[in-house]
């Protein structure tokens, strides 16, 4: 570093949120109180104090010390002087990285004063002892950010709510704990937004909807009700996204759900998603504002093969995203064929709606064949089949409820005999494992075998009876899933019997009956073949957007 006589002198001072726990001794006019006394006795002059005030040490994106270390590269400073290093950071590499490169590169002298850190001599006690100094006040860092982590948790676990301000539909409360209480008006929007979804409404048709009633968006209205305009940058408008993420809150269910985020460390302070079962959630602590039956009929819509889509005129067509293709295993699009007829001076126009394979309608026969079939056709075909079945459980609900589980455990009789046999085999095979492990101890020990053919046979056993233990704890819990049949199926003939005497098929209808649709190619000289798969007597599809046709299809 070339010697300098005269030094313009920036001062920067730093205070944490955790720092202000220390009492005086590390305020910020204490810094600079110190600082500023020093730099008059030492006959420099003072160009600037640099403050950064509520910022962690262990981050060097600070405004403060940005603007600080511009002006020392522009010259503007060629001294930069803190009370301590722990005030310039608490990151050694960072630190070591501007003491011992950064500066000299740039001609610039730094005082730590407190630690007796001087670079314009090398020499010292001080700057030997900096890299330890350094490490020191990183690890102070870790061990404040743990103790505080932990107190949030518990503070968590405690019931005490925690967040800057309550999820739309409620506000903080006054209590010891701040715990939400319901905003009426809010709240009526939540409930509202729930039951759109739950008739299959989309969350972008959703924020559509309130987007042209004017309804004041989350944040907006939060600020709306302090009196203060929203000081966020947004275009004040609902999205589909923020409808989504409400969708989700347990919040709404009256459960007090925290610590859905963290940091990645205490050196970087990004914030990342927690996974579900590391959420700390207390049930029954406030109002809830919608039930557990709306929300668990929502949930039921977001796994559904259909979101739905709007056509030209604004609707939703009942069957929208429910059927597939029989070939290619892709969704049936809805498509539009303008039609016109008369005469040239009075032209009639006319939209013929129909379904087709959406492979076929991208690529054409190189990819799939044509699967047409127009909407009023299958419309019918689908509310006659669900007339059908309520005409079963009007007539007769106990032989339909039959006919229904028959159907339900027939598509996997097969499997269940022989996970039967396999229950039955595993666990047979177990006893005796039980039985010959002790006995190889016993031979060894009696000197009947060999101790390598006993160390063998032991590892074969217990690597077989680990094995056979996970295949019949997973055939249990088949067996358990089959004695819902009966529970699904009494749900099933609920949900027929609200449609009874239905003239016309509804969205609603099919987003409640059913699971998905699968259409055959077109041809014009056989019948059609279409397979109607309904929720609770179905198994659902793996993918949403897509059949899951066989290996060899």
């Amino acid at each position: 570093m070339t010697k300098q006589s005269n030094y313009n002198a920036g001062i920067y001072v730093r205070l944490s949120q955790e720092d202000e726990r220390a009492g005086e001794s590390l305020s910020i006019e204490n810094q600079k109180m110190i600082l500023t006394k020093y730099v008059a006795e030492q006959g420099w002059t003072l160009v600037d104090v640099y403050v950064d005030d509520g910022y962690s040490g262990t981050d060097f994106n600070r405004p403060a010390v940005t603007q600080l270390l511009e002006d020392a590269k522009n010259g503007k400073i060629n001294l930069i002087i803190c009370k301590d290093l722990s005030r310039f950071g608490r990151n050694y590499i960072e630190v070591g990285q501007y003491v011992d490169y950064i500066f000299p590169t740039y001609n610039i002298r730094f005082i730590a004063l407190n630690d007796n850190v001087d670079t314009a001599n090398q020499n010292s006690a001080a700057m030997d002892m900096m890299p330890i100094v350094n490490i020191f006040n990183e690890w102070h860092c870790a061990s404040t950010s743990k103790k505080i982590k932990a107190v949030i948790e518990a503070n968590a676990r405690a019931g005490r709510y925690r967040a800057g301000y309550a999820p739309y539909g409620y506000v903080k409360g006054d209590d010891p704990n701040h715990l939400p209480v319901v905003d009426p008006v809010a709240a009526d929007n939540v409930r509202r937004m729930f039951e759109m979804r739950s008739r299959g409404v989309t969350p972008r048709h959703i924020a559509d909807a309130f987007n042209d009633e004017h309804i004041l968006p989350p944040l907006d209205y939060h600020y709306s009700q302090i009196g203060k305009p929203n000081p966020k940058r947004t275009n004040h408008l609902w999205d589909g996204t923020v409808i989504r993420n409400m969708l989700k809150n347990p919040m709404y269910l009256g459960n007090l759900v925290q610590m859905k985020t963290t940091t990645i460390s205490y050196k970087n302070h990004k914030t990342v998603k927690r996974d579900q079962e590391d959420w700390i959630v207390i049930p029954n602590t406030h109002e809830a504002i919608i039930s557990q039956e709306l929300w668990d009929k929502v949930r039921e819509v977001e796994a559904s093969v259909s979101q739905g889509k709007k056509t030209k005129k604004g609707i939703v067509s009942p069957l929208c995203g429910f059927m597939f293709c029989a070939d290619c295993g892709k969704k049936m699009r809805l498509m539009y064929n303008n039609t016109t007829w008369g005469s040239k001076k009075k032209p009639l126009k006319y939209f013929r709606q129909n379904y087709n394979c959406g492979t076929y309608n991208r690529f054409g026969k190189r990819a799939c064949n044509s699967h047409y079939i127009k909407l009023k056709d299958i419309n019918a075909i689908v509310l006659t089949d669900i007339r059908s079945m309520i005409q079963q459980v009007v007539e007769d609900e106990s032989a339909a409820k039959n006919a229904f589980l028959a159907k339900k455990q027939s598509q996997r009789s097969k499997q269940t005999a022989e996970d039967k046999k396999r229950l039955t085999d595993g666990k047979r095979r177990l006893d005796e494992l039980s039985a010959l492990i002790p006995k190889i101890y016993e031979d060894k020990v009696l000197g009947k075998v060999p101790e390598d053919v006993c160390i063998d046979l032991l590892q074969r056993y217990t690597a077989e009876q680990k094995e056979l233990n996970a295949v019949v704890t997973d055939l249990e819990a088949r067996q358990q899933e089959s004695r819902k049949d009966e529970e699904d199926v009494d749900k099933f003939i609920s949900r027929l019997k609200k449609y009874a005497g239905a003239e016309e098929l509804t969205r609603e209808m099919c987003m409640e009956l059913i699971e998905y649709i699968v259409v055959d190619e077109y041809a014009a000289d056989r019948p059609r073949h279409i397979e109607i798969y309904y929720k609770f007597l179905d198994k659902a599809l793996e993918n949403k957007n897509h059949l899951n046709l066989p290996q060899s299809a």
